[in-house]
């Protein structure tokens, strides 16, 4: 910083830094503003579940879980049918859960392989 000679300057000098203080102080209230706002429970929740929704982990997931709660309730379907026998139901509820679990945990296998037969079955089908 310069020196300071006469009161000319020294009034200069204290009204730009009057101008200085004034301005970071509005960029403070301006960011605490901000941070305030986002710390609301609200706006937090908000941007849990958008980072949620954006999450390309979960699409997949839930794709896999789709399938496998699908290729479930039909396993147990076909089982089981329209019966009334209690030991069928509980032996096609137990299907269901076993083959959810499996289809779930290796859904990326089963999806490779089903497009596989179907690119060789429509490739057969066009030639």
């Amino acid at each position: 910083m310069e020196k300071i000679s006469s009161v000319i300057e020294l009034r200069e000098s204290i009204l730009l830094l009057e101008i200085k203080k004034a301005n970071e102080l509005q960029l403070l209230k301006d960011e605490f503003k901000v941070t305030y706002e986002s710390l609301k429970p609200v706006n937090l929740i908000k941007s849990k579940i958008n980072e949620l929704i954006e999450s390309p982990d979960l699409k997949n997931n839930l794709i896999n879980t789709t399938m496998g709660l699908a290729a479930g309730y039909l396993s147990k379907k076909v089982f089981v049918g329209s019966t009334h026998n209690p030991l069928k139901q509980l032996l096609g509820t137990v299907l269901q859960i076993g083959v959810s679990s499996l289809v779930a945990k290796n859904s990326d296998g089963i999806k490779s392989t089903v497009t596989t037969l179907l690119q060789s079955f429509l490739g057969k089908r066009n030639s």
